[in-house]
């Protein structure tokens, strides 16, 4: 794994806020006033409990949010573009060709009616529309080739239902990372898989950032899997970041609730007899780090 990158900003979020109406008419936060910096090259995991605001976060910056969703911020910036006042049609076309996102399970991400060579021709077509046939081919095989997949012109023929977690995976990264995404978001693109095919398609993640320099956003609820892959560390709890530091140090982190989740965490040498049981305090909501990353 890598240790360095560059330290020029790639990414800003400054006080991102976002909400969704309740039944009673009522705005509910479900990101409240983050900012976070993502530097050039650089790995920053995104950890906390589902509902804690990674994905709705991530989302974020693709312009992927839910049409009930309410969202604003002071600034939202990739490599200088302003993107909170950035045309539609602008937008999708550097999301497309700059900035990606890999799902959490191929499963649901890829239309089970359509074989891999279509999505991925129909992904391509969108930035690429002249190119022909036969270039259009090359691409796809080129692309399945770059994630390390074996045959790439069976899977290009196959079916999602007709490949295994691990590869569907690959083919969700090879249409990722084609074009060399300048950001790359990975919301939990591991948590279908068994520890070898994850270690697997981790290091096909390591080898296209380190070929691209990309920053990468890697959303998890795996700690340990976080503190070895990334670089830095932002813990959100109810919509906020209650601590940030470098990966390796996440072992003596300070916030309570931090400490709550490694303890949950058991090691597979001498486990505790029983799993400890995180003991919320009302005052999390309020102690946050300013939103800050």
């Amino acid at each position: 794994m890598r240790t360095g990158h560059t330290t020029q900003a790639l990414c800003e979020i400054d006080d991102l806020r976002i909400a969704f109406r309740s039944h009673d008419g009522t705005m509910s936060e479900a990101v409240r006033g983050l900012s976070l910096t993502l530097n050039k090259g650089e790995r920053l995991g995104i950890v906390g409990e589902s509902g804690s605001g990674k994905s709705l976060t991530g989302r974020a910056l693709l312009g992927l949010l839910p049409a009930a969703a309410h969202c604003t911020a002071k600034a939202l910036r990739f490599d200088g573009h302003d993107l909170l006042n950035m045309p539609a049609g602008q937008r999708r076309r550097l999301c497309g060709q700059q900035m990606g996102m890999i799902l959490q399970d191929p499963k649901y991400s890829l239309n089970p009616v359509m074989t891999v060579a279509q999505q991925m021709r129909e992904a391509f077509a969108l930035h690429e529309p002249k190119l022909s046939r036969r270039a259009m081919h090359d691409k796809i095989v080129a692309a399945l080739e770059a994630v390390h997949i074996r045959n790439p012109q069976r899977v290009a023929d196959s079916y999602p239902h007709e490949l295994s977690g691990g590869m569907g995976q690959r083919v969700m990264i090879a249409m990722m990372v084609s074009t060399g995404p300048r950001l790359l978001i990975a919301d939990e693109p591991t948590s279908a898989l068994d520890v070898l095919v994850s270690m697997q398609v981790l290091a096909v993640l390591d080898e296209m950032i380190a070929k691209h320099d990309t920053g990468l956003i890697f959303i998890s609820h795996d700690l340990p899997l976080v503190m070895s892959f990334c670089d830095r560390v932002v813990v959100m709890y109810a919509g906020r970041v209650v601590e940030t530091c470098a990966a390796r140090d996440l072992v003596h982190a300070r916030h309570a609730y931090t400490r709550g989740l490694i303890a949950a965490n058991p090691p597979l040498a001498d486990p505790p007899d029983e799993l400890p049981v995180l003991s919320r305090d009302p005052a999390w909501l309020d102690d946050a780090q300013g939103g800050s990353a």
